[in-house]
């Protein structure tokens, strides 16, 4: 005995929603890529600074945060001072020789100096990072300089 299909065909409509699900997974890939972007996990309130540097792509940061002790990040990852030496070894083969250093404007000058001399004692260059200062000499908001 063989058997028939009693219902009409109608699969036009039905070949077009995988197109619709590529479409919004696009969407969304390019709505939220630039919010998913490698940054420091660390809000830090920068000071102003007059000045600007080159642009360093490929430069690890590290992050002085604001509490007591001072959180220290190197890229996303909390750290201690001997975690950062040991990191700061790891990270030898990067192609700029220079370390960008975030420091929050509440973080002590002698823990500052103390991260400061153990990048330099390892041979990196050290640039320090701070908010653009606008023509009459207010910071920028929300702009760091060299990013």
């Amino acid at each position: 005995m063989k058997l028939e299909l009693t219902l009409p065909e109608r699969p036009g409509f039905l070949h077009a929603i995988p197109l619709f699900n590529l479409f919004a997974l696009l969407m969304m890939f390019f709505v939220l890529g630039p919010s998913m972007v490698l940054q420091s996990g660390v809000a830090v309130e920068l000071p102003p600074s007059r000045f600007q540097m080159d642009r360093f792509s490929d430069a690890p940061v590290v992050t002085l945060g604001p509490g007591n002790p001072t959180r220290i990040h190197f890229g996303r990852e909390a750290t201690t001072i001997e975690g950062l030496s040991r990191l700061l070894d790891e990270n030898r083969a990067g192609k700029s020789g220079a370390v960008l250093l975030r420091t929050d404007a509440g973080t002590p000058v002698g823990t500052e100096r103390e991260v400061a001399e153990l990048i330099l004692k390892k041979g990196f260059r050290l640039m320090m990072v701070g908010r653009p200062v606008q023509a009459g000499g207010e910071p920028a908001p929300g702009k760091e300089a060299g990013w």
